[in-house]
């Protein structure tokens, strides 16, 4: 028997190398991938607004399609409940909620926001059908104005100053219309 050695390897079973410009281009989509994967994490350890920060400006499109923008009720007390149809404690806080706007509306000096979040619009209208909710409400399209509070669930609220600064906040259910209340009062002085 005969050892025949062959020291070259055919043609097909040989190691191409690609041109350097496609592991450039490869190399920088890999970078840029992983730097905003970077970003999206390092935005999600962010805190929630902090009391006495001045809030974002955002647009809140209501059901109705009217805009209502931040900026314009510089002066008054602001209102933000985050909320959805699907959630239980929402429910919980519902009624103390349009009960303690009903106290406030006529005076002109306290504006509710409902932001629906991560909802679907027929259920969010049946959830302020079924709980009587008449104050200002929203989906939040996007999630853009739950992403400038970094909010982490619902419902959450924040209330801001006439001074458009965050005031206060609670996050889950008020207990009671005396609680949001009792959030709200120092604030109209």
């Amino acid at each position: 028997m005969e050892n025949i050695e062959n020291t070259t390897a055919p043609e097909s079973t040989r190691a191409r190398s690609l041109p350097a410009w496609v592991i450039v281009v490869a190399f920088a989509l890999l970078v840029t991938f992983l730097g905003l994967i970077a970003w999206g994490l390092n935005r999600a350890q962010q805190p929630p607004i902090a009391v006495g920060d001045r809030v974002p400006p955002f647009i809140l499109t209501t059901f109705d399609g009217k805009e209502i923008k931040l900026d314009q009720l510089q002066g008054k007390v602001v209102l933000v409940n985050f909320w959805a149809s699907w959630c239980k404690p929402c429910e919980q806080e519902a009624e103390e909620m349009e009960q303690v706007w009903l106290k406030y509306k006529d005076a002109g000096q306290v504006v509710f926001l409902g932001v629906d979040w991560v909802d679907t619009e027929p259920e969010a209208l049946a959830y302020m059908k079924k709980f009587n909710i008449t104050y200002t409400n929203g989906p939040d399209l996007r999630t853009s104005i739950s992403q400038l509070f970094r909010i982490k669930g619902v419902p959450e609220t924040y209330l801001i100053g006439k001074d458009g600064k965050l005031a206060d906040f609670q996050i889950g259910p008020y207990t009671t219309a005396a609680q949001l209340q009792a959030m709200i009062e120092p604030l109209l002085k």
